[in-house]
């Protein structure tokens, strides 16, 4: 039975085509190579030779003709395939050894194996086998730049080694080394030969040619001569098995590579982050400081009583707070009274006053109303009492202050409850103090008040019988809109004119809340923008790091890392700088929130905007990374290789 070569190249032409011109390297070759033999392809630069060895090695393709492996038409493989090819049947011995300087003599050794999905133990251990018996057991764990040239070139015999190596493809393997490298290298690929590996020599030295059993000379890309011998064909050992994993191994180390190369960058790394810290960080920040800020204006509508509604003078189409003219009358709060679901309907009515105790003044709001006001408003003394029904009919001279007019008038920490207070030069024993509420929903101090007898008020300080508002408090919340209409009709009839407003205070907590919402919507919406541009900045700091480590590619792939290696690699090591950009921007976002709240901001913290923030870093990783990766991916591994 005629045995069969183990490679066949028949009639091969190879060119390289570009936008001017067409340059033609090999022409109608043809050459077979038995397993076992030991070759030289020799020839001067540009002769070809590297072409030839490229296309042996599956790392490219022909323009026209065929290669075959072990009668296996390889025309019809695509890149994975060749790729399978690679890992499994090739190794490669470059002139520039071509090992990653970032990784040790270990994991260059290693990847190979890593991308056939050997688990590590066993690999760590092969590497370390291989490693040792090349005379660098103790440089394992040393790299590339802590390696003489000839450490490095056992390094890549011993990577071309892990996954079995029944080709080895050295090119120029001599070419970098001092003359005892080379020597050594050279014992070497005879040792390996001895032990059934098929050696392809790629020279221009006619003294290293001489140490294969054949020679095939290239001239201008044609076969001059071939010192080969049909008769005797060695036999190889049988091609290694190669151990397979499942997808989870796989995974594992690309997120353990992909993190290797960001420590190995951490510049660019870092550069990469900042721009995820500040979007997620802005996103986490800006809906807590909003949702603190929503809460806070909702609690100041609660604080004033959402069961109200709030009657005021004025025409609904006058501006300001109830127009110029007061209209309301007492009548017309006891009228609203006796209206169904109504509790209580409370009267007001207010006026600037300079108020004086000793020789402090404070220029604040009066306010005269009954015995209600604390039920209805649901605002009680701190101090002291607040005046009864029966003050109100006698017109007593008393007042209960706000928290703001108390330190106005009386700084010093003297207790106010039995104090006398001129109002507008009129004598009031003040007999209670109201607890602190704050600020309204517009801005204004609601304890910047005093409160006084409504009789009182009316008599001796306004002058005047009219009503501002009238504060109407509902039994049933859920009827409270049929008892606005009921109000509107009442005074509407009573006074013969729209004269009046009515406003509901639920209505009010309702337009706040979506007030709110809309300004929370669009803080997050600007910090998301901000998380949009740091992942354009991914996208670009990826797309700069697929091109500075292009060489890294085409070595990644010229050892058998499929094209879907190569775009998970870099997908892994987008996702990995967002999810790290991710946390780091959560915590920041949290910490200003944190010394927001210092200085007197409300915020409120809640896991949807931090989930919502890290799931966008999430989703910029894949996005932005996306192009990159696939950049990466499509390189062509002889070009790659070709990249300084």
């Amino acid at each position: 039975m005629t045995p069969m070569p183990l490679i066949q190249l028949e009639r091969v032409d190879k060119s390289y085509i570009s936008s001017t011109l067409t340059v033609d390297v090999l022409h109608d070759l043809s050459l077979n190579i038995w397993p076992g033999e030991f070759v030289a392809i020799m020839g001067a630069s540009g002769s070809g030779k590297s072409t030839l060895m490229n296309l042996i090695g599956c790392l490219d393709r022909p323009t026209r003709g065929r290669m075959l492996l072990e009668g296996r038409d390889l025309s019809g493989c695509d890149r994975n395939a060749l790729a399978e090819l690679r890992r499994h049947v090739f190794g490669f011995i470059f002139q520039q050894y071509n090992l990653l300087p970032t990784a040790t003599a270990e994991e260059n050794v290693e990847m190979p194996a890593m991308y056939a999905g050997l688990p590590k133990a066993t690999r760590t251990k092969k590497a370390g086998e291989l490693l040792a018996s090349l005379g660098l057991e103790e440089r394992i764990h040393h790299k590339p730049s802590q390696l003489s040239g000839g450490q490095q070139q056992r390094v890549a015999i011993a990577r071309a080694l892990i996954n079995g190596g029944r080709i080895i493809l050295a090119d120029e393997p001599t070419g970098a080394l001092d003359s005892r490298g080379g020597r050594e290298i050279l014992a070497w690929l005879h040792r390996l030969n001895g032990a059934g590996h098929t050696i392809i020599l790629i020279t221009h030295d006619p003294q290293v040619a001489q140490e294969a059993k054949r020679i095939v000379t290239i001239v201008d890309g044609r076969i001059q001569s071939d010192t080969g011998s049909s008769d005797d064909h060695p036999e190889s050992a049988p091609p290694p098995v190669s151990p397979r994993t499942g997808h989870a191994m796989e995974l594992t180390e690309t997120v353990k590579t992909a993190l290797h190369a960001l420590r190995a960058n951490l510049f660019r790394t870092i550069l990469t982050l900042l721009g995820i810290i500040i979007g997620v960080g802005s996103v986490v920040a800006m809906l807590a400081l909003g949702d603190g800020a929503k809460q806070e204006v909702v609690s100041r509508i609660q604080a004033m009583g959402t069961n109200l509604l709030l009657v005021r003078s004025g025409a609904p189409n006058l501006r300001g707070s109830g127009g110029s003219t007061a209209t309301l009358t007492i009548d017309d709060a006891d009228e609203i009274t006796r209206l169904p679901n109504v509790k209580r309907a409370v009267p007001e009515m207010n006026g600037s006053v300079t108020l004086r105790h000793g020789s402090n003044d404070s220029q604040t709001q009066a306010t005269a109303t009954t015995a209600d006001f604390p039920a209805t408003r649901d605002w009680h003394p701190e101090q002291g009492i607040f005046f009864t029904e029966q003050d109100v009919r006698g017109f007593a001279p008393v007042a209960v202050l706000g928290q703001t007019v108390v330190q106005n008038l009386f700084p010093d920490d003297l207790q106010p409850v039995g104090q006398i207070i001129l109002i507008k030069n009129i004598p009031f024993q003040v007999i209670g103090t109201l607890s602190a509420k704050g600020a309204t929903p517009f801005g204004s101090d609601m304890d910047d008040v005093v409160l006084i007898p409504l009789s009182t008020g009316s008599l001796r300080l306004f002058g005047q019988r009219h009503l501002r508002t009238i504060n109407v408090e509902v039994d049933n919340i859920a009827e409270i809109d049929a008892t606005q209409e009921e109000i509107t009709n009442l005074l509407t009839k009573r006074h013969q004119i729209v004269d009046f407003q009515v406003r509901n205070m639920a209505s009010l907590l309702d337009s706040a809340n979506e007030t709110s919402n809309t300004m929370t919507l669009l803080l997050g919406s600007i910090a998301a923008i901000s998380l949009l541009v740091g992942g354009i900045g991914v996208m670009n700091i990826m797309l700069v790091s697929v091109s500075e480590r292009t060489r890294e590619i085409g070595i990644r792939m010229a050892v058998g890392a499929r094209s879907r290696d190569i775009m998970i690699q870099f997908l892994v090591e987008a996702l990995v700088v967002c999810l790290l950009g991710g946390v780091l921007g959560v915590a920041g976002g949290l910490l200003t929130a944190l010394i927001a709240m210092q200085f007197g901001i409300a915020a409120i913290f809640s896991p949807t905007p931090v989930l919502l923030a890290f799931g966008f870093a999430v989703a910029t990783g894949l996005l932005f990374g996306f192009m990159p990766a696939r950049k990466a991916a499509r390189l062509d591994p002889v070009v790659a290789l070709a990249d300084k």
